[in-house]
């Protein structure tokens, strides 16, 4: 069974992040990037199917700048044996629908495909629903495990009222949950031999796509932008007439 794993790289969720007064896009020169927290726990996932002889081979996928390598690499430490890394200008500021058109095409041969449910940059969650709707593939949304026997992969999946135990027949599409896997560090030999991996590099020309904002039906265009003001001091209240003063304060506000 191949298996692929779609893989982000996202400005670290540990240091402040800034939107572009531009264009409206975040700015991911402005801190550190890395692998999306939530993919290296699909990875894990992936890495635990490689070692009980479920997947024959597991491949990365990344769209992304030339400089999401540094990722790939970490990826390729984790769980893959090989990685594919779309590159292409044209794709910079692409929406979900376009995103997913273009992974889709680069995964169209895989048995099972692994996402996280929601990248921590855009927190979008719909790529992978809308790539198993472009392959015609089912989808099995939110997982916080998952067994594969028989063609079958079957997953756990909670809500708010109940939980829930679904299966899908592959070639079948999977989101998971932070639940899912726990992320190990690589060791060093395993980090040694990711530098020999073979990473993949096409367009969404290679891979027979015209993608990207420029060949979408709708897109939005940012019109203004402005910083958020800074936080003012709140009003304080002491002294024989305090209770007076918040009864007040929350009366011109309506909340009493």
């Amino acid at each position: 069974m191949k298996v692929v794993v779609l893989v982000k790289q996202v400005p670290d969720t540990y240091e402040k992040r800034q939107i572009s007064l531009d264009t409206g896009m975040l700015v991911r020169e402005a801190s550190e990037n890395v692998v999306d927290e939530i993919d290296e726990r699909v990875c894990a996932v992936a890495a635990e199917l490689k070692n009980n002889g479920t997947a024959t081979e597991v491949v990365s996928v990344t769209m992304g700048p030339a400089g999401a390598d540094k990722a790939i690499r970490k990826v390729l430490a984790l769980a893959a044996d090989r990685a594919v890394h779309i590159v292409d200008d044209a794709l910079a500021g692409s929406d979900m629908v376009q995103t997913a058109r273009v992974l889709a095409a680069a995964v169209s041969d895989a048995d099972l495909v692994l996402s996280g449910a929601a990248s921590t940059d855009g927190a979008g969650g719909m790529v992978p629903a809308m790539m198993a709707e472009m392959l015609g593939r089912p989808h099995i949304v939110a997982a916080d495990s998952l067994e594969i026997a028989d063609g079958t992969v079957t997953a756990v999946a909670n809500t708010e009222a109940e939980k829930l135990t679904l299966s899908a027949p592959t070639p079948a599409i999977v989101s998971l949950t932070e639940k899912a896997g726990e992320p190990k560090l690589p060791n060093f030999k395993a980090i040694r031999e990711a530098k020999k991996k073979d990473i993949t590099v096409t367009t969404a020309q290679e891979l027979g796509l015209a993608a990207g904002p420029d060949a979408a039906y709708v897109r939005n265009v940012m019109v203004s932008a402005a910083e958020r003001p800074p936080r003012e001091a709140g009003v304080k209240v002491s002294g024989d007439t305090a209770a007076t003063e918040l009864v007040d304060f929350l009366a011109t506000r309506h909340l009493i």
